[in-house]
């Protein structure tokens, strides 16, 4: 795919928060392929060190982990002023009242499993765009 917008793939940092290591193979090799830096996170709770320590420029968190669920790591990431602004990915939600509930604090999107390539890779650089335009308009 072509980018046109100032992240380029080596310098776009995407923490993939997934405690089946299947799963989290998949959607590395998928971003590593498209040249994004990948970093892996088992759990909800250690996520919210990790971009603390680094920010990421986009999360893709799954919707069952283990010791906090997605809607409590969304409300902290919400919570903290230098987070705030990452768009954090919802992966396999199935029922409408937990896309609802996931949309509510915070989650801007529902990548479905099985995670098909060219739709996982569609969606995260739409999202990476417009996170890209609302930091040159100063939104961010």
């Amino acid at each position: 795919m072509n980018l046109n917008f100032s992240l380029r793939p080596a310098n776009v940092n995407i923490l993939i928060v997934n405690d089946t290591l299947a799963n989290f193979t998949l959607l590395s090799k998928i971003f590593k392929d498209c040249g994004y830096q990948t970093r892996p996170v088992p759990n909800g709770r250690l996520v919210l060190q990790a971009a603390q320590n680094e920010p990421p420029d986009l999360i893709l968190l799954d919707i069952t982990m283990p010791e906090m669920k997605d809607d409590e790591v969304c409300r902290h990431l919400k919570a903290d002023s230098h987070l705030r602004e990452i768009s954090p990915f919802i992966s396999a939600l199935t029922d409408v009242d937990e896309k609802v509930k996931a949309f509510e604090v915070g989650g801007v999107d529902d990548i479905t499993k099985p995670f098909q390539f060219e739709e996982v890779t569609a969606r995260m650089e739409a999202h990476l765009k417009l996170r890209n335009l609302q930091q040159n308009i100063g939104l961010i």
